[in-house]
């Protein structure tokens, strides 16, 4: 029963695209989110709690279409699980407050981490500086 209720919290709180990705693990199409090409000053929070997760700072364009980030404003606030929705598995990204999916993080980003985090719009919101 908690399951439902908190289905219908997330249904009522997000829009469906949001909903989609952040409770439904989905992937919005790239180079198509309000925040790939998106360059202004400030720090991106989760779209359903609020809790901080990427500094502009951080961002870079990878060239994928999805906003891409080499670390998280705190590694405490993201967790990772292993994902294996295809055939490679992948580590998914989520928000460590709620749980919700963010996205994946690659080793194939830039320094100082070599890390990208390939985070969905649709996840996001933004606080600016």
């Amino acid at each position: 029963m908690k399951a439902k209720l908190r289905d219908f919290y997330w249904k009522r709180r997000l829009n469906e695209e949001a909903y989609k990705v952040l409770r439904r693990r989905g992937t919005e199409r790239a180079f198509s989110g309000k925040f790939w090409n998106h360059h202004e000053k400030g720090v991106y929070t989760c779209g359903a709690c609020g809790e901080k997760l990427f500094s502009s700072e951080t961002k870079y364009d990878s060239g994928t279409g999805w906003p891409s980030f080499y670390e998280p404003v705190k590694e405490s606030n993201v967790k990772f699980e292993t994902c294996n929705k295809i055939i490679v598995p992948r580590t998914e990204v989520l928000c460590k407050k709620c749980g919700g999916h963010l996205g994946h993080v690659f080793k194939d980003g830039p320094q100082p981490t070599g890390e990208r985090y390939c985070v969905n719009s649709a996840a996001l919101s933004f606080k600016k500086e």
